[in-house]
C-alpha cells in the first residue's frame, strides 16, 4: 500500500549524469499562493481528464483539500463542462456540505463520497472520480485488477475493492464512509457497478491514478476477451510498483499534460 507521504524519487527517475535534475513539486508557506496553485492544478485536472473523455455528462468530480480550512475541498461545480473549467469555476465546500465559496451547486455524490475520503484520510489531499467507460465497465465484475502489465505494477497492493451501495447513485454520506474504510490505506479503489476512484498528495498524482488504472482496466478487458494473459511474478510486480508506485513519480507523470495545457488552453488559469 502507498504511504502517501514518502516522496522518495523512484530509482528510474534518478539523473543519469552529473548536473540533471527533474522537475520536483514545489511547496510553500504562503497559504494563499498554496491554494490557487491548488485551484489551478483542480482545474487542469479536470479539463485533462475532459480531453481523454473521462467525463460523462455531470457526472464525475475531482477535489482537492484547502490549505488552510483543512474541513473545506475545493470541487468542480455542478454541471460545468470538465474541457471548459477555470480557476474561477471552482467551489469550495465544507464537511457539512455547504457551499462557502462560489455561486454554483455541489454534486451531491461528490459531497457524499470525497468528504469522507478526506474526513478519513488526513494525507489525501486531493481525489478523482469519473463514470469513465472502462472502469465502470471492470468494475461491474467485482474483481481485482490483475498484474499483466507493467503499467499494472504501479497499483500493485494498492487497489481496493468495495460493494458498499453498489450500482446506486451515492447520495448517503454513511455509504461515502463505507467507501473510504474501504479504500484504506490504499491511492485507488475499484467500487463495483460504480467505477473508479483514486486518491493522491496533489490533483497531479490522483487524476495520474485515476487516468492510469482507467488504462489498466481497458488492457485487462481487452487481454481476457483475447485470450488467457499472463500474470507477472510477485517479485517484479514488487520491482515495477517501486519504480513507478509512488507519489512523486504520479506526479511526475502529469506534467506533460500540464505543459501542453498551459501551452494549448491558457485561459483555464482565469
Amino acid at each position: 500500500m502507498t504511504n502517501l507521504q514518502d516522496q522518495t524519487v523512484p530509482s528510474e527517475f534518478e539523473p543519469t549524469q552529473e548536473g540533471l535534475t527533474i522537475p520536483r513539486p514545489t511547496e510553500t508557506d504562503d497559504v494563499e499562493a498554496e491554494r490557487l496553485a491548488r485551484k489551478q492544478r483542480l482545474a487542469a485536472g479536470l479539463r485533462i481528464m475532459g480531453r481523454l473523455h473521462l467525463a460523462e455528462g455531470v457526472a464525475g468530480h475531482v477535489t482537492v483539500r484547502d490549505p488552510e480550512h483543512l474541513d473545506h475541498f475545493w470541487v468542480n461545480p455542478f454541471g460545468v463542462n470538465f474541457k471548459l473549467m477555470t480557476v474561477s469555476d471552482l467551489i469550495l465546500v465544507n464537511h457539512q456540505g455547504e457551499v462557502v465559496e462560489g455561486d454554483r451547486p455541489v454534486n451531491a455524490a461528490a459531497f457524499a463520497i470525497h468528504s469522507q475520503i478526506h474526513q478519513a484520510r488526513p494525507d489525501v489531499i486531493a481525489a478523482a472520480h469519473s463514470h469513465s467507460m472502462y472502469g465502470k465497465t471492470f468494475s461491474t465484475m467485482g474483481r481485482p485488477l490483475r498484474m499483466i502489465t507493467q503499467d499494472a505494477t504501479m497499483f500493485y497492493n494498492d487497489v481496493a475493492l468495495c460493494n458498499a451501495g453498489s450500482g446506486a447513485v451515492v447520495l448517503d454520506v454513511a455509504v461515502g464512509r463505507q467507501m473510504a474504510e474501504a479504500l484504506g490505506d490504499n491511492k485507488a479503489m475499484i467500487h463495483q457497478n460504480h467505477g473508479l476512484i483514486s486518491a493522491g498528495t496533489s490533483v497531479d498524482s490522483a487524476v495520474w491514478w485515476f487516468v492510469a488504472l482507467e488504462r489498466c482496466c481497458q488492457s485487462q478487458l481487452l487481454a481476457e476477451a483475447a485470450g488467457e494473459p499472463i500474470d507477472i511474478p510477485d517479485e517484479l510486480c514488487q520491482a515495477g510498483y517501486d519504480a513507478q508506485g509512488g507519489e512523486l513519480a504520479g506526479w511526475f507523470q502529469f506534467q506533460p499534460w500540464w505543459d501542453e495545457l498551459v501551452r494549448d488552453e491558457p485561459e483555464f488559469l482565469n
